[in-house]
């Protein structure tokens, strides 16, 4: 379960999109709206690449994807309270530039699983596009062409 805040007006539930903290679910858990709300494009892409990643050993588990907007800004708000706005927009985005709450972006561990998708997940058009996070992973280059340059961090 999430923590609960004295006064919070919110809290996150499966239908948002939560995942437990520590817990990696499947690609292939459809019944969990933070896999079937991803891009069926993205899913299809992590999926083949799960397939392959699997030859070499690894499992591919998935620690956040699809969020709603009001989860988004509560893992913001979150942030901001317990490390101040500026680190906390680093590694948050707001929920209107959030590509998870687009279904676009998909968080990966474990840390195996990470390098192995930051070494051969171009060659299913996935990426991982902020430089200080390497468990963030969007569908950003044709399978097979190299990934565009990282983006520093949630802010740009």
């Amino acid at each position: 379960m999430p923590p609960v805040f004295p006064g919070a007006v919110f809290t996150p539930s499966a239908d948002d999109g939560f995942i437990d903290d520590g817990v990696q679910v499947s690609l292939w858990d459809d019944d969990l709206p933070a896999i079937s709300r991803l891009d069926p494009e993205l899913l299809a892409a992590m999926r083949a690449a799960e397939a392959r990643a699997a030859d070499d050993g690894i499992r591919l588990g998935v620690t956040s994807g699809w969020r709603s907007a009001a989860y988004q800004q509560w893992l913001l708000d979150d942030r901001i309270a317990s490390v101040g706005e500026e680190t906390a927009r680093a590694y948050v985005a707001t929920p209107e530039q959030s590509r998870h709450v687009s279904g676009d972006a998909i968080d990966i561990g474990p840390v195996d699983a990470q390098y192995w998708l930051i070494s051969y997940g171009s060659e299913f058009g996935i990426c991982q596009t902020y430089g200080n996070e390497p468990w963030h992973f969007e569908l950003a280059t044709t399978p097979g062409s190299e990934c565009p340059p990282m983006r520093t961090d949630a802010n740009g």
